[in-house]
């Protein structure tokens, strides 16, 4: 299995979201999924690509051209694809996926998950998408969301377009027990 995971790159964050970036990179290892990110070597990114590593996981990474002119990719991946922008970024992150893990983080990591569950709403993507909670830093958003769909911006089954989970322990049984996006959701995608 082959697992996107979108976080920060900040250093600044409280140590809770490092241990729970790491705990996730080496639960993915320990599993025998690849972990596939965006390649950095510092904060929530760095955390999480030395927790699978430490595990002797298959970590990828993918970073623009612009990211490693600056030195920002993580030195002890074996497989790092560096690639021109962060539209092809952002693709090849979610190209072969079978599941989406959104660690908290800032308007990136956010981008990125928009992008997902807007390619998943579409039938475009058809993965879950989970959100890890790390103490309660994504239950504002999820509120925000269900408020889309009470104000009829989105459809009442765009509930399930993402799963909020909020240790790490749940991250893999989770994906393993969330069915395939209905290939049909173009039906459903436009507000009704």
């Amino acid at each position: 299995m082959r697992i996107c995971v979108y976080c920060a790159s900040s250093e600044h964050v409280d140590r809770r979201y490092h241990d729970a970036a790491a705990a996730l990179g080496c639960a993915i290892a320990e599993a025998g999924c690849t972990l596939v990110y965006g390649g950095g070597a510092v904060g929530l990114m760095g955390s999480l690509a030395n927790g699978a590593l430490a595990a002797g996981g298959n970590v990828i990474g993918i970073i623009p051209r612009f990211m490693t002119e600056v030195e920002w990719q993580h030195p002890g991946l074996a497989n790092l694809e560096v690639v021109e922008d962060m539209r092809e970024r952002k693709h090849r992150l979610l190209t072969g996926s079978d599941a989406v893990v959104a660690l908290p983080g800032g308007c990136g990591t956010l981008e990125e998950l928009f992008e997902a569950m807007t390619l998943k709403r579409l039938a475009i993507y058809l993965k879950p998408i989970l959100l890890l909670d790390v103490d309660g830093f994504y239950a504002p958003l999820e509120r925000f969301l269900e408020r889309t769909i009470e104000q009829r911006f989105m459809n009442p089954q765009h509930r399930a377009l993402w799963t909020r989970v909020e240790r790490v322990e749940d991250v893999l049984p989770t994906i393993r027990a969330t069915p395939d996006w209905d290939a049909n959701a173009r039906d459903y995608a436009a507000v009704r």
